[in-house]
Parts: structure tokens; sequence; C-alpha cells
């Protein structure tokens, strides 16, 4: 068979059209030394800060140290299985995780995968889990409310949208609770949340899951979930991915409430990481006091009306041991934030729930935060609260008191009941100005105060049915109705509140 002319050369023009000239270059390192969620490689010379590596078993990793002979790596997933020897090399991408409304209702890994068994997710946007904060002209003053739902906190404080409020207790004092209350009470708010679980247990988280899926609060909530038997860089990476994901609704002109669950364990992991990459330790072995802390809480505020208005509220925990709150890695993180939550552990064994500790408690923000019925309702509350805190120590000792110290101790009685709150179930801030508004103005001085919660409980009722329109008032202008029709229909629910004969 002969093979002519024409075909060979027609078979080469048909192979020099397809010819691609382009060459693919790709910096490949040298793996030098693999430890617990680490390694070293030497070879990739132009590599960036944070930029992703891929590893030749297909996991990633982040370039966390550049030094002169290597590049230190902290390890995303899997690396039972990278050895010596191994190849590494470079993607030219920053570490970045998917964003967009698509992740709304799903359970996500730091890298925002899917790990709720939903099925994947498919975005077409992505963010740097680091960035840069919005400085000091793009944003704008806290001016905005974030109901929490909790009267405690409403009344004495109040947390505003773009705020970081910092939830601060031992373990075991209701912060997750408090924090879970939080993003139920945000449904209908036109709030976007994102809960942000480190090193919980994932039995613990199931159930954080389950119940805000019985409240209907799943319909707006993310969850970034990086359990305990997580490698330590995925439990430092989470709170930055969970606030990568809540910066494209902030960036949009939205509204996001971000809770870290919590700091303490991204800490503990930060340091293993530091110490296993050779960082210089600072002091109790936390290099640079915690800073990188400050850049992840810097990424929350209140942005100007040029860039949207959108804001992102900020809530992180810290776990203090024997309620000491001057330790190190806690008056860090005072030192950051806009004012801090302190939950007592005496006062929840006592019964005091959400166990809020007045004195202790602060927010910079203030009456800034709360609407003007709020306000006038609950100036005086820290006041007699702490009167009360100090004049029951005293009244141990003495049984000889004059009527305007019982007076006071009773107040405070009553003060401590109704600050009293069942574990989910917020309250719509008309029915918490209600509740603050009869206690400050002496409604419920002559109920006793195993009677108090009963009584709560009825005068939402009773208003519901009778007197809408006074709720309506505060609900709609933010300020209190008339004070006369308010006085006369408190009085009427009082002539027919039944007190219990025991």
């Amino acid at each position: 068979m002969s093979i002519k002319a024409e075909e060979i050369s027609a078979l080469i023009k048909q192979q020099l059209e397809k010819y691609d000239d382009k060459l693919n270059v790709n910096e490949v390192g040298t793996v030098t030394y693999v430890g617990d969620g680490i390694a070293r490689a030497h070879g990739l010379n132009n590599v960036l800060s944070s930029e992703l590596l891929q590893f030749s078993n297909g996991s990633y990793g982040i370039a966390q140290n550049l030094e002169a002979n290597d590049v230190g790596i902290i390890i995303l997933g899997r690396f039972d299985d990278i050895r010596e020897g191994d190849q590494v090399k470079r993607t030219g991408r920053i570490m970045e995780v998917p964003v967009g409304d698509q992740l709304i209702g799903r359970v996500v890994n730091p890298l925002g995968q899917p790990v709720d068994g939903l099925g994947e997710i498919k975005t077409d946007k992505t963010r740097p889990i680091e960035s840069k904060a919005p400085g000091v002209m793009d944003r704008q003053s806290v001016n905005q409310p974030l109901q929490t739902g909790i009267k405690a906190i409403d009344a004495l404080v109040p947390i505003g949208r773009g705020q970081r409020e910092l939830i601060i207790g031992d373990r075991k004092t209701g912060k997750t609770a408090l924090a879970l209350d939080t993003i139920i009470n945000q449904k209908g708010q036109d709030v976007i949340c994102i809960y942000v679980a480190i090193g919980q247990k994932e039995s613990t988280v199931k159930n954080s899951v389950e119940t805000l899926k019985r409240f209907g609060a799943m319909d707006y909530t993310i969850v970034v979930e990086a359990g305990p038997s997580e490698p330590a860089p995925m439990l430092y990476i989470a709170p930055y991915a969970g606030t990568a994901m809540g910066e494209e609704f902030m960036y949009n002109g939205k509204d996001v409430l971000i809770v870290f669950d919590d700091l303490s364990k991204q800490a503990v992991a930060y340091r293993e990481i530091s110490l296993l990459l050779r960082r210089p330790p600072g002091r109790e072995a936390y290099p640079g006091d915690v800073s990188y802390t400050h850049r992840l809480l810097e990424r929350s505020a209140k942005l100007n009306k040029k860039l949207g208005g959108g804001s992102m509220t900020a809530l992180p925990f810290i776990q203090t041991q024997a309620g000491d709150i001057s330790a190190y890695i806690p008056t860090n993180v005072i030192s950051i934030t806009d004012g801090q939550i302190f939950l007592e552990a005496d006062l929840f064994f006592a019964g005091t729930r959400p166990a809020i500790n007045a004195g202790e408690s602060v927010s910079r923000v203030g009456g800034s935060a709360q609407i003007k019925a709020m306000k006038k309702v609950a100036g005086t509350l820290r006041v007699d609260l702490a009167s009360y805190r100090e004049l029951e120590s005293f009244a141990q000792f003495g049984s000889d008191l004059d009527q305007a110290t019982q007076a006071k101790l009773n107040r405070g009685r009553r003060t401590v009941e109704v600050l009293k709150q069942p574990l989910h179930k917020p309250l719509p801030v008309e029915d918490e100005v209600l509740i603050l508004y009869a206690l400050t103005h002496g409604f419920l001085d002559a109920i006793p105060v195993p009677d108090i919660q009963r009584y709560e409980l009825e005068l939402y009722d009773y208003f519901a049915s009778n007197y809408n329109d006074l709720l309506d008032v505060i609900r709609t202008t933010g300020d209190l109705p008339e004070e006369d029709k308010l006085n006369e229909a408190l009085k009427n629910f009082n002539e027919g509140f039944s007190i219990s004969k025991k």
C-alpha cells in the first residue's frame, strides 16, 4: 500500500494547526519534614504568604512560615500518608472559601465543604479567608440594636449591629445557649447568622443544629464546624472562614451575626501550630499576644452608607478557669472587643439564668444600641441591681433594717426574678419593655416573688388580647405609648391578677 505525499502533507498541516506552544510551569517543592498537622518543604522560592499548596496525596496546605531555607506549611486535612520526599506544588491562589446564598441552611467544614450529607454546594464566588479590615473612614458608628430577645442583655448590656461583644465565663455556664437564643430571635429581623463551632463535640454541634432547625432558624443560618478530631490547622482557620462567608453578605449591604464558639480552643490550636512550626513563643507560648484575634475581630464592623451600610456583629466566646477574667487570653480579647458579657458560675448554679454578672458586664456602645422605650425603662436597672447585690450581702448580718433598705431589697429580688428567662424563649422587644416598665414603676412591688414568672406570662397574654395597640406603638415607633394609658392598663391587670395562697 503506497502512501501519497498529499496525505502526509495534510496530516502534518492538521497537527500544526492543533499545536499549542503554551508551557505549563508549576513550581514544585519537596517535603523535608511532616509533623502533627504541619510540614516543611524546600524549593518553593516564590511562594506567597497564606498561599494554598497541594500535596501529592491531594491534601491542601497553607504557607505559614516563609523562611530562608524552607517553608512552614499547615496541612488542611489528612497528613498521615504524606512522607518526606513527597512533592508539594503551588496553586497560585491565596487560601479562600466558597461564599454566597447557597451556603445558607448548611453545615460546612472550614474549607466550605458540606458535612451535613445534603449534597454538594454549588457556588460561583469565593473570598480569601484573610482580608483587610474596613478602615476608620469606611465605618459608621453603631446606631441600630441587634435584639437578642434576652431581657438581661437588651436592658443591661445592649448589642448593636456592627459591635463585637465578648461572651466570657466558665464551661457549662450557658454561653452556647445564649448564642442560640440570639440566633433564634433573629427570625424575621433580616439578619443572616453564622455559627462557628471550634473544637465542639460533634454530638453537641448536632444538637445545636437540631435546635436551630426546630425553631426555623437554619433558614437564615450557616454552621461552620471544626470538630476536636480535626487537625489543629482546621480549628485555627475556622473563624477566618466563617468571617469571609459573613463579609460577602456585609459588603452586599446585609446585616450579619457571627458567633465564635469558642476562641479559647482556637488559641490552643494556634499555640500547637506555632510551637510545631518553631515560631518564637510569646508569653505563655501564645506568639504575638494573640494578635491574630485582633485581625479577625476588626473585620466585624458597621459599614458606611457609601459601602452599602451592611454590618457584621461578632459574639466571640472565651472560656475562663474558675471565673478568672484577668488571665492572659481573656484580658487580651477584652481589650479588642466593645464590651463583654460575663456569665458567672455561682449565679448559674444558684438558678439565675442567664447567669449574667451585671457588675462585670459592660457594653461600650450602650444606649446607641437600644430603642428609646428600652432606654427609658432600663435606665435605673443596673444601679438597682448593683445596690441590691451590695445590700444583700450586708443584710445577712442583721435583721433590723430601715424601711428604705427593705424597699431596695424587695425591688432587687423582683429585678433578679424578672431578668430570669427560660431556655430558647427569646422575647419580642415590646414584651421586654412592658415587663421592665412594670418592674421599674412599682407594679410588681406587691407581687410575691414566687408569683413573678406567672405574672409575667399572664401579662403578655393580657396585653396581646386587650391592649395590642399599646404594644404596636412600641413595635412601630420604638418609643413608649402614652404613660397614662400604659399605667391604667397595668393597674387593670394587677386588679385582676390572683396571688397564690401558698
